[in-house]
Parts: structure tokens; C-alpha cells; sequence
């Protein structure tokens, strides 16, 4: 079993922000778990809703290697899937490159930050929807809940501990092996953004297009309605399902 230690707390601004913390203090291999966030975030600094119910947690890591980051986003991906299944009896897939989702309604997003200093460390934030059973109306016709779904309170503990046993399998076995392609070859046969038409908002503008791949670095290739192929690094996709 893979050895990690867990620091619960009733509130925190965000699971990000103690992960931060802790690293300074020298802290790798923990999981910080919290009821409820304040100031929850997901990427590009957006709020997220992080009241009762939810499973808002951090993994802080120290590896070797931080080249490959994304990986650590598609790790957490494949086990938030996999624990979903496991615990919930539910399959999930993943929406490049950080939403795992039920039918179009968003269940869980997964936030990767580098702490950059005289030790680099990582901290991979996952926020699930687990038993709230309503939504703020800016998300409610986006976001749904395993409570939602499956008509029943889930134990949220339950479902960090598949989680944290299956990422740090992945991260072990693949990531810290230098192996990252394994995980990617995993994170594929959950993804169902490949093949699809999408909407993509990114830093060069709004593009539309056929998604072909993603590639060895994570990257989204996109080919155009002129046949031209761009390489989306990150960016928002709307999936036309």
C-alpha cells in the first residue's frame, strides 16, 4: 500500500493554499482534506463551489521530476474514475484535460500547481461533487453530484482513500519510474474528447474543430474545417457530444 499522511480540517481558503503551506515546512507525500472551502479555486483563478458535501482535497509531492506535470492531472483523472466506479457503481469519463463528468454535467475538476523554490514541490487539488443534492444557479444546469446521480449519501472518506490509494499506484508505479506514457495509455481509455467535435477557448481566441489526439506532452491536436492542425497546450473545450 502506498504510505501518504492525512491532514483533515474542518475549513481551510483551499486545500491549494495548506499544501503551499506545508511545503515550506519541508512536507511531501500528505493529503490534506478539508469540509468545506472558502475560497476554493479551479484553474485560470476561477471560483469553486466547495461548500458541505463535498470531497475537496490536496496531494503535496516532491518529486525529481517536474517536467511533466500534466501527467499528475491526468493520474488524478484516471484514479477519481476509477474510485467513482469502485465506490459509486458509476462510469465517469474525462474531458480533456482536467474534468471528469456524467453525462455533460461536470462531477469533478482537478487543479495541478508547481510550488517553485529552492525544493519544488506539487500539489494536485481535486474537488468532487460527492452529496450536495443543489447547486448556485450560475452551475446548476453544468455541475450534478454522486448524491444526484445515484439517489444516495456516499461516505466521502470512502472515496478519498480509493482516490489517494489509485494516484499514488499511478505515481509510483509510472510517474516517479519515469514511465509517464503509462499513464497516459490509461487516461485514453477513459477520455471521450478524442474523435470529437469541440469549441476551444484559448489564449490565440476562440477555435472550432476536430479533436485527433492528444499527444506525448498532453497536448490537445486540433484539425480545423482548413485541414489545419493546431496544438492546443491548455484552453477551455466545449465537447459537441
Amino acid at each position: 500500500m502506498p504510505k501518504y499522511k492525512l491532514y483533515h480540517f474542518n475549513s481551510l481558503t483551499s486545500t491549494q493554499d495548506k499544501a503551499r503551506e506545508f511545503s515550506k515546512k519541508g512536507f511531501n507525500n500528505i493529503i490534506i482534506v478539508a469540509k468545506v472551502q472558502t475560497r476554493g479555486r479551479g484553474r485560470f483563478k476561477r471560483k469553486w463551489h466547495s461548500g458541505k458535501g463535498g470531497l475537496w482535497m490536496s496531494i503535496l509531492l516532491k518529486p525529481k521530476n517536474i517536467e511533466n506535470l500534466k501527467y499528475l492531472t491526468f493520474a488524478a483523472s484516471v484514479a477519481v474514475v476509477e474510485s467513482i466506479n469502485k465506490t459509486a457503481r458509476l462510469k465517469t469519463n474525462i474531458k480533456w484535460p482536467n474534468d471528469v463528468h456524467y453525462k455533460c454535467r461536470k462531477l469533478c475538476g482537478i487543479l495541478t500547481e508547481g510550488i517553485f523554490g529552492k525544493r519544488n514541490y506539487v500539489a494536485v487539488g481535486i474537488g468532487l461533487n460527492a452529496n450536495q443534492t443543489a447547486f448556485p444557479d450560475e452551475i446548476k444546469d453544468a455541475a450534478t453530484s454522486l448524491r444526484i446521480i445515484k439517489h444516495r449519501f456516499f461516505d466521502v472518506k470512502k472515496i478519498m482513500r480509493s482516490i489517494a490509494d489509485r494516484f499514488f499506484s499511478l505515481y509510483e508505479g509510472y510517474y516517479v519510474k519515469d514511465k509517464p506514457k503509462k499513464i497516459l495509455k490509461i487516461w485514453k481509455s477513459y477520455c471521450d474528447t478524442i474523435g470529437k467535435e469541440v469549441t476551444v477557448t484559448a489564449r490565440a481566441g476562440t477555435l472550432r474543430g476536430k479533436v485527433l489526439k492528444v499527444d506525448k506532452d498532453c497536448s490537445l491536436l486540433l484539425k480545423l474545417k482548413n485541414n489545419d492542425v493546431i496544438k492546443i497546450i491548455e484552453g477551455d473545450i466545449n465537447v459537441r457530444y
